[in-house]
């Protein structure tokens, strides 16, 4: 049996397996940077078409990104957002350029200005929205965290003649709190309804990974566009949450791409570990979020899949 405990014992526990690699910031906006490692980026141009992953010079290109609040002159500022689960308010926060101003023009990436990603420390909750910006800087979102405990806030963007990065801060929510299991691993995970099945294998080395979407035992062949794509990838490594968004192979309208069943992706993993894998997908206009926990390996096995995905 589970058992409910206080913010300030699951904070301690944080502390206690997570140590440096995750840290326990202030309740509102974690100050701590996460890691001093810069991180290879994915170019995307502003029609949201992906091209392959670049380094810039002199930079180690197998660090992962999401664990620095500050990298290439760029600060993810202080996080502002209710204080206690359950509480309703805004989440806002600002990028700052190497001046300390407030960065105020951003490029398109895959139809959206900034992709928020927020994500509890155990991996039990997870939320891919998109802010809107004012004309100060500040972005904001109506807010309320679905539980208390520690969250990670990645915002992954492109300022305006910059490159692509992925900044993050911590957020400590107060209130009761159960702490949650690592799930099984797994290849398929079933949502609303669907079930979504994962061929392929996650590594170091990179290759493909093929989800397929079925509903009711039948393949789903009319996906809708969601943000210039069919689906959208986010993994995150247990323990430090080091990130990864990947884009799918392909998109909507260009006479090759089918609606479904199957995303089809390139991943590539940071490191061998134990990752949180989260895609979403759009049918008849309602996005769901279908989520595994999958190893990472040094090399590539052979694809599984008999489709020859």
């Amino acid at each position: 049996m589970r058992t409910s405990t206080t913010l300030a014992v699951y904070t301690a526990g944080l502390v206690a397996v997570f140590g440096a690699a995750l840290g326990v910031g202030a309740a509102i906006g974690s100050p701590t940077d996460m890691s001093t490692t810069s991180h290879s980026t994915e170019s995307h141009s502003s029609s949201g078409s992906h091209s392959t992953h670049q380094s810039m010079p002199g930079v180690n290109a197998a660090a992962p990104a999401g664990l620095e609040i500050s990298a290439r002159g760029y600060t993810l500022d202080e996080i502002r957002a209710p204080g206690r689960a359950a509480e309703p308010g805004t989440l806002s926060f600002r990028i700052l350029d190497a001046d300390n101003a407030p960065v105020r023009h951003f490029d398109t990436l895959h139809e959206k200005k900034l992709h928020l990603i927020v994500v509890r420390s155990d991996t039990s909750q997870f939320r891919h929205v998109h802010p809107a910006l004012a004309d100060d800087g500040t972005w904001s979102i109506d807010w309320a965290w679905p539980t208390a405990g520690t969250y990670r806030v990645f915002a992954d963007f492109a300022p305006t003649d910059g490159n692509q990065l992925t900044l993050g801060r911590n957020v400590d929510v107060a209130g009761e709190l159960e702490p949650a299991p690592l799930p099984l691993q797994s290849t398929a995970s079933t949502v609303d309804g669907y079930t979504v099945t994962l061929h392929g294998d996650l590594s170091v080395a990179g290759g493909p990974l093929t989800l397929s979407v079925a509903r009711d035992g039948a393949p789903v062949t009319d996906l809708d566009p969601y943000l210039g794509a069919y689906g959208h990838l986010v993994a995150l490594r247990t323990g430090d949450l080091a990130y990864l968004h990947v884009h799918p192979e392909g998109e909507p309208g260009d006479g090759v791409t089918a609606a479904g069943p199957d995303i089809s992706f390139h991943a590539q993993a940071p490191s061998e570990g134990t990752y949180r894998l989260f895609l979403d997908f759009q049918h008849r206009g309602v996005v769901h979020t279908a989520e595994f926990t999958v190893p990472a390996t040094t090399t590539a096995p052979s694809e599984k899949h008999d489709g020859g995905h």
